[in-house]
């Protein structure tokens, strides 16, 4: 009987783990589709604070699951500001992880995550030491000084840091040092009266001091190109083609998944004039994501959902018809032989559009037909045509057809079902998990045998403390 309810009870603590897993993979707390912002909002605070309160080791190793940005810095905080609760045994473990997941997060990201850090209220040794750390190991603390000045000083201030002395002026007394020998500082200081100086500093600061000087926004759009990251070119380039300005996209430089929403964003006129150069560009992202994660395949087939609903929201436009695009080109690179199956046939991937209803039976019975080795079934599974189709197909499929599972089977949702604190199953048969960008596909492959039920949370508590030494390690190697 006893070991009976232990079994129970790690299934349901296995259950709790992949269900919060999957939620930081495809949650952000943005609107989808068929919930609002409030409702997801809700739903994944609740997963946090019940994952954090039961699981806390689990709930601190998860920032090395490969979860999304948004709930990485949502860990962080929460770690932080209840650091009295962590035993003395996984202290060291835990600080580590807090350091090595905020290193990783995108600028804007880390910036955000310690100007929280100060409006929280958060101001214990532990925290203090994070921003300390953080602040003094970045290279370009110089240009990061002038790009998020408010929030670094606010930091500052919040954490008592000692800074350098021209970064203190520049901080809190600009007008204490006559010449800046930091470049950028000299730079800011000269923009106030000199327009050339704009040039040389970050976009979103470089804004400010054109308007003060009157400088016409298409005059200065062409001549601040330089200083553009891809993604200010991509924010951009609406508001300069308005103004009949343009600004150089560098497909190259894009990450897949971004790539596939900007590609959606054109026009299908426009996508079909540039089909070469844009295939070949979804193509080249593809193979360097899978330079960075290798991923090698046998005989693969996609199951993509381009029904109306894929449309996203407006605050997350196209975006679960942009995965299924990316996922498209990064199966295609990785596999020996590749067919994809939408749910509205399309001649080319590159000229989809969002519509129609979602059924998914028809590609899932012509994917099982082709004898593929792994099926990918990129949907937010809200299967409407007819209802439960591919569910029944899948059942049928893997209890009476393939009993002994030689063809892999998973389904990846890119959408967040807050109303279930879960993301929307086809069927208990096939394992589900999150997705949000497309780049994340080898490692959501791995973790599908912990959604699939048939591995142990001994398993899935090995495979995390796994990670934490794969990413422990790669902090260290940098």
């Amino acid at each position: 009987m006893d070991a009976q309810w232990s079994k129970e009870v790690s299934q349901v603590e296995r259950q709790d783990l992949v269900m919060f897993i999957n939620a930081c993979l495809s949650c952000t707390r943005q609107r989808e589709f068929y919930s609002n912002h409030y409702g997801t909002g809700v739903s994944l605070d609740f997963l946090h604070d019940y994952i954090l309160g039961n699981y806390r080791l689990l709930y601190a190793r998860t920032l090395a699951a490969g979860i999304n940005h948004f709930n990485r810095a949502q860990i962080i905080l929460k770690l932080l500001a209840t650091g009295r609760d962590t035993s003395p045994e996984h202290r060291q473990e835990e600080g580590a992880l807090i350091a090595a997941a905020l290193n990783q997060l995108p600028p804007q990201r880390a910036w955000k995550v310690l100007a929280e850090i100060r409006r929280r209220g958060i101001n214990n040794r532990r925290s203090r030491a994070v921003v300390r750390d953080y602040i003094q190991s970045r290279r370009d603390i110089s240009f990061q000084a002038v790009k998020y000045r408010a929030k670094l000083r606010a930091v500052a201030i919040h954490n008592h840091l000692k800074l350098e002395r021209e970064l203190a002026a520049f901080l809190f007394d600009p007008t204490k040092i006559k010449a800046y020998q930091t470049a950028i500082f000299e730079d800011f200081r000269k923009a106030k009266y000199d327009r050339e100086a704009i040039y040389a500093l970050p976009v979103t600061v470089a804004e400010g001091f054109a308007a003060q000087h009157g400088i016409k926004r298409e005059i200065f759009l062409d001549r601040i190109q330089q200083q553009m990251t891809p993604g200010e070119k991509l924010r951009l380039q609406k508001t300069a083609n308005r103004g009949k300005q343009e600004i150089a996209v560098d497909l190259a430089q894009m990450p897949l998944t971004k790539l596939a929403l900007y590609v959606l964003s054109l026009s299908r006129a426009e996508r079909g004039d540039r089909f070469a150069i844009l295939d070949d560009a979804l193509d080249s992202a593809a193979r360097r994501t899978l330079q960075r994660s290798p991923l090698h395949l046998g005989r693969v087939a996609t199951v993509l959902d381009c029904s109306y609903s894929t449309s996203g929201s407006s605050e997350k436009r196209r975006r679960p018809l942009g995965i299924a695009l990316a996922a498209h080109y990064l199966l295609k690179a990785a596999a020996q032989e590749y067919r994809a199956f939408w749910t509205v046939p399309q001649p080319e991937a590159l000229l989809v559009t969002p519509r129609g209803q979602t059924d998914l039976a028809t590609p899932v019975l012509d994917a099982l037909e082709w004898g593929a080795d792994l099926v990918a079934i990129v949907s937010d599974g809200w299967e409407n045509d007819p209802p439960g189709g591919a569910a029944q197909v899948l059942e049928i499929y893997r209890t009476k057809l393939d009993v002994q599972g030689q063809t892999a089977i998973v389904h990846c949702n890119p959408v967040f079902d807050s109303d279930d604190f879960l993301l929307r199953s086809l069927t208990p048969a096939i394992p589900t998990v999150g997705l949000r960008e497309a780049e994340d596909l080898p490692t959501l492959l791995g973790f599908a045998r912990f959604a699939e039920g048939a591995a142990e949370l001994a398993d899935l508590e090995a495979y995390l403390a796994a990670k934490v030494r794969q990413l422990l390690g790669e902090e260290q190697d940098g």
